[in-house]
């Protein structure tokens, strides 16, 4: 018995040694990964904010075309940039100021579901002014948002395809 005393604790210290290296070689991984994911790519606030201005800006011509579905898909777009603004961005001052559009945007969103373009064009009117008070608020108010008069791509389709085939035939 007196042998197996020294033994075991003897087994015990290289049991608790080779934690300590296991716990260290954990600790040295986890802050490898902590540096890798703070110097992985995320978008900036300018980014978002260019994304934002293409959808606006072919909501506008889907929504006048009444093309709903395109409609429905650019305000989601919308939708899901403020979303990656707030997730990806939220450190600035301006992500806390961007859910003033919400309202804007919950309103054109009903606006596409109803097929209403009376509805949709006073909505899409509030969200641009919107975005122009939020740039305001900011200090972003040189950048001023407006109706488009011209689509951003002259590669695409505005109008409703089942309208368009109407006409054709």
């Amino acid at each position: 018995m007196k042998k197996i005393i020294p033994i075991l604790f003897v087994v015990a210290l290289i049991s608790c040694n080779k934690q300590s290296d296991q716990i260290q070689a954990l600790q040295k991984r986890v802050d490898s990964l902590e540096k890798k994911v703070a110097e992985s790519y995320k978008p900036g606030f300018g980014e978002f904010m260019s994304g934002i201005q293409v959808h606006h800006n072919k909501l506008w011509f889907a929504g006048q075309n009444e093309n709903w579905k395109l409609a429905d898909f650019e305000i989601h777009e919308i939708m899901e940039a403020v979303d990656n603004i707030k997730k990806y961005q939220k450190d600035r001052k301006e992500s806390e100021m961007i859910d003033m559009l919400n309202p804007a945007l919950d309103n054109l969103n009903i606006a596409i579901k109803e097929k209403d373009p009376k509805l949709f064009k006073s909505s899409f009117i509030s969200l641009t002014n919107t975005c122009n008070t939020c740039h305001r608020k900011t200090e972003f108010e040189f950048n001023v948002v407006k109706i488009p008069d011209q689509p951003p791509l002259s590669n695409q389709d505005f109008r409703n395809q089942l309208e368009k085939n109407r006409a054709e035939n």
